[in-house]
């Protein structure tokens, strides 16, 4: 989530919230509740709206949480020596270094001020799986067993039901009954983003894939643009909440329901603390073919997107925004 299309150069330096840099109000929805209608309701009104909306009681512990962070935080405390053996592989396994991505291209300087730490579906080398993207063995072991897949799927029958689809529409192995899906850490040093200077915690950009759970401690810097075609943008931060996952929707959700859901503009500022995140991406199948819903198409309002692979989009879509790794492997020879 913190993982594109483009905003412009209207923001301030990052600071504290105010009226001006004001928080913007999600729905949130309990996956307890026996009430569906209003889980349906609650989903749909955020995704027609921004995009972006809560999840609560969903089954992970707050103390299992803390564990994760815990180990994320003692990871990027390493020296950079040290996160540099597990450097990101072409699968996208592994550390990311300051700068290495870069969201926003058109109003960046460089690349983002965060670190990251890829961890997939794992696969051994060995078995045919891995030859696909985005599959094959962790470089480092993952945190525990934070298994956010379950909720992913939860959220994801709601969202079908919002679509007029069967609940288990996204339940189907060529869909999330196979998924891609990518965790990856995040680290926010202590720098001050200053958007009139091209300077992100994380440019601005919509995810990719289908949705994103995001696990935040409690510092802000998350902002979202509820309408990307506005100019100027408004951009409102998104408070943490404790206990709860933050979910948006991701471009590849925006292309199955022809736009009628939105997947959001949002950013990363920082402002002189450091900040820690987790987000999950869940992803379709390699093979699963994007297409336009049955639900979301007719005479009036046809298909406004081909059909595309899941394997396919998410493959270009990381190659617009990492580095070359053979920058890395330039940088070590002549060091």
């Amino acid at each position: 989530m913190e993982n594109q299309q483009h905003q412009g150069r209207n923001g301030a330096a990052a600071a504290a919230p105010t009226a001006e840099n004001r928080f913007s109000v999600l729905n949130c929805i309990d996956l307890s509740s026996p009430d569906t209608q209003n889980s349906v309701s609650l989903l749909k009104q955020a995704c027609l709206d921004c995009g972006f909306f809560y999840v609560v009681n969903h089954g992970i512990s707050q103390e299992f949480m803390a564990e994760v962070f815990a180990q994320s935080k003692k990871f990027f405390e390493l020296p950079a020596k040290e996160k540099m053996k597990v450097l990101r592989n072409e699968k996208h396994r592994g550390y990311t270094p300051e700068l290495d991505e870069l969201l926003d291209p058109e109003n960046q300087v460089h690349g983002d001020y965060k670190e990251g730490y890829y961890i997939g579906v794992e696969v051994p080398e060995d078995d045919p799986e891995a030859e696909k993207p985005f599959y094959g063995p962790n470089v480092w072991p993952s945190s525990g067993s934070f298994q956010p897949k379950e909720v992913a799927r939860a959220v994801a029958r709601i969202i079908a039901l919002a679509l007029d689809l069967e609940a288990d529409f996204f339940d189907k192995p060529e869909m999330l009954g196979h998924p891609i899906a990518v965790m990856r850490l995040l680290h926010y040093g202590g720098q001050v983003s200053d958007p009139s200077k091209g300077l992100y915690g994380a440019g601005a950009h919509s995810d990719y894939g289908l949705i994103t759970l995001l696990a935040t401690d409690d510092v802000y810097g998350l902002q979202i643009c509820k309408n990307k075609d506005a100019q100027p943008q408004v951009w409102e931060y998104v408070a943490p909440m404790q206990g709860a996952f933050v979910v948006n929707l991701g471009d590849m959700l925006e292309r199955w329901s022809n736009c009628i859901f939105k997947s959001t503009l949002h950013r990363v500022l920082g402002n002189g603390q450091e900040r820690y995140s987790i987000a999950y991406f869940a992803e379709p199948s390699h093979d699963c073919l994007v297409e336009c819903l049955p639900t979301c198409k007719s005479e009036k309002n046809p298909p406004k997107f081909p059909p595309i692979t899941c394997s396919t989009y998410l493959s270009q879509r990381y190659k617009d925004t990492h580095a070359d790794l053979s920058v890395y492997n330039q940088k070590q020879q002549h060091t």
